[in-house]
Parts: C-alpha cells; structure tokens; sequence
C-alpha cells in the first residue's frame, strides 16, 4: 500500500482561510493610503507646473498666463493664446478648487513675480486646503484649514 503524502481537505481549507483573512487586512489598509497618495501626487504637481510657469516666463522673458478652469476639472498656462500650452493637465474629480481672495486666473510677469496675490481654495472629498500665493517673486504654499 503506498503512503499517500499531501495535505488533507480541512488542511487546505485552513491555509486558505488564512490567505484571505491577510488579503481582506491588507486591502484594508490599501485604500487610505491610495487616497492619501493621489491627493499629495495632485499638489505636487499642481506645485511643479506653478513653478515650471514661473521659470517658463523668467527664461523666456514673457509673460505666463496660469488659468483653472473648475466646471472641467482642468488648468493650463500659456504666454498668448495663439501660442502653444505652457502646462496643461486634467486633475481627478474628487478635486474642487474655488475662488479666494483671488481668482483663478493670474499672471507670473518676466521677473518671476506674480501680477497679484492672495488664495484660493482646495477641496478634497471632505478636506479644505488654502493655496496661498504670496507678493514678490510669486512664491506660494499649500496649507489645510
């Protein structure tokens, strides 16, 4: 009679519960951190095209339109508009952005400076975030309220 050597049914199905319970954990945790992700990838974007409009003008010693066009999800700059696009992207829908104390069109002019300042707002599902761009030499911050 030859030994039979494996693992029985209730053996298997042992190890198999067990797979899935550490699945069903990890996926748990996943989702946050997907979130999380995507909503830090979108401000450093948002923040690397703000800075590449801004070197953009500096460089080419003209002025750099910086346009969010909220009902689409969607910004881009440009120098004129019969040139072609500085920056463009579409970001995710999740993603509002509204009026603060400036709208959301502004300029940054050859010297790197922007042609006004102030904030606008950034909402992320249920979080409220304030970008702020500061007078002189444009630069500008992102903050949660």
């Amino acid at each position: 009679m030859a030994s039979e050597k494996g693992f029985s049914m209730a053996e298997a199905l042992i190890a198999l519960a067990g797979f899935l319970a550490i699945s069903t954990a990890s996926l748990a945790i996943t989702i946050p951190l997907y979130e999380t992700a995507k909503k830090e990838a979108f401000f450093n974007v948002l923040k690397a095209d703000l800075y590449y409009s801004q070197l953009y003008a500096i460089s080419h010693q003209r002025e750099v339109t910086f346009n969010i066009v909220r009902d689409k999800n969607y910004y881009y700059s440009h120098e004129r508009f019969d040139m072609p696009l500085v920056t463009n992207r579409w970001y995710p829908k999740e993603i509002n952005i509204t009026k603060g104390s400036m709208p959301l069109s502004f300029k940054f002019l050859v010297d790197g400076n922007v042609n006004m300042f102030g904030s606008f707002f950034i909402y992320v599902d249920e979080e409220k975030y304030k970008m702020t761009i500061q007078i002189g030499r444009g630069r500008f911050y992102v903050a949660a309220e």
